[in-house]
């Protein structure tokens, strides 16, 4: 392997596409598991949706950051000045994945709609979120429509396992 190349390999070490799934899933499984645990055991007044959202928002960016970083010491090669930067900034679809959930909390926290119960549509969404994902994912990969809708009813299927989860441990 040339310098070149492996430089080249350093530049763009993950696809991304694939960069979006990973992140796009790990932050829509992140956001329903976070807004499970802080409505199992928080409260559901208008302050503290304005809370879970700031700690939604803070949970997925120390996640990126830790993947990144995990990322960057990961690699085997010689680092370059901006390698870890540019490791932080390939996690963008993770804390991407989170905002809306994040705007459904904070939506929430500032009165535009019932602070009590919000979690449902928040669960909806990123199980909508998980299944486009996956179907996304699949069409980008040449898959024919009905192996897309499979692919992303199966990812979907993570997110209804979080929803369960919640219901069961409640």
């Amino acid at each position: 392997m040339t310098d070149d190349t492996a430089a080249g390999d350093r530049e763009h070490p993950h696809d991304t596409r694939e960069a979006v799934l990973f992140g796009g899933v790990y932050g829509a499984v992140l956001a329903s598991s976070m807004v499970a645990a802080l409505t199992q055991y928080g409260h559901t007044s208008q302050h503290s949706r304005r809370y879970d959202a700031a700690w939604l928002l803070v949970t997925a960016l120390a996640s990126a950051l830790a993947h990144g970083y995990a990322h960057y010491i990961a690699e085997r090669a010689p680092h370059r000045r901006g390698d870890a930067l540019r490791a932080l900034r390939d996690e963008w679809p993770l804390v991407a994945a989170v905002v809306p959930t994040v705007l459904v909390l904070a939506g929430a926290g500032v009165g535009w709609w019932p602070a009590n119960g919000v979690e449902y549509p928040a669960f909806a969404l990123n199980i909508a979120l998980l299944f486009g994902l996956g179907l996304l994912t699949a069409r980008w990969s040449h898959r024919s429509w009905a192996a897309a809708v499979l692919i992303g009813a199966v990812d979907a299927l993570l997110g209804v396992f979080v929803v369960v989860a919640n219901a069961v441990i409640k």
